[in-house]
């Protein structure tokens, strides 16, 4: 049981910020009223960018050690919430809100909401950066937004 609890990483400095965050996310996911985006869209939506997401950490934070959550040894509970739950719900908020004419309004506006939970992660010490930019975080952010799920809608809805 112990080895269990240690695994958990619950000791991590910053923990209670991801796990508050995912779930503030993912309460408002599931309560919000639906504009844009069905239960069917936010089904897939979510399967899909938590893939991408556990895939880009196997290749940022595994392969490359490009940057640390807590502790690097473990994927914690944090990490877990954080890697499944947070780029979901982000990439779901902005498919409901989406149109094309408020496309590169939402692409700043989340930009800039997911460049401050990553910073804030790092000011509390539970994300480090081992040879990452954040500024890398915001291209990748602005593709995100501006590109990928715009055409991931794209294909959702042909």
């Amino acid at each position: 049981m112990d080895k269990v609890i240690h695994n958990l990483d619950l000791h991590s400095k910053g923990i209670w910020f991801p796990i508050t965050i995912s779930i503030i996310l993912v309460l408002t996911i599931l309560f919000i009223p639906k504009k844009h985006i069905t239960w069917k869209e936010l089904y897939t939506t979510f399967g899909i960018v938590a893939f991408i997401t556990w895939l880009s950490d196997s290749l940022v934070a595994r392969t490359l050690d490009l940057i640390h959550l807590a502790d690097p040894k473990t994927a914690g509970l944090a990490e877990i919430l954080v890697y499944t739950f947070v780029p979901s719900s982000l990439a779901i908020l902005f498919i409901n809100y989406y149109t094309h004419k408020n496309k590169w309004f939402l692409v700043v506006v989340f930009t800039i909401i997911s460049a401050l939970l990553e910073w804030t992660m790092v000011h509390l010490d539970y994300l480090k950066y081992t040879g990452w930019n954040p500024f890398v975080s915001i291209a990748a952010y602005i593709i995100a937004f501006g590109f990928l799920i715009p055409l991931h809608v794209k294909l959702l809805r042909k």
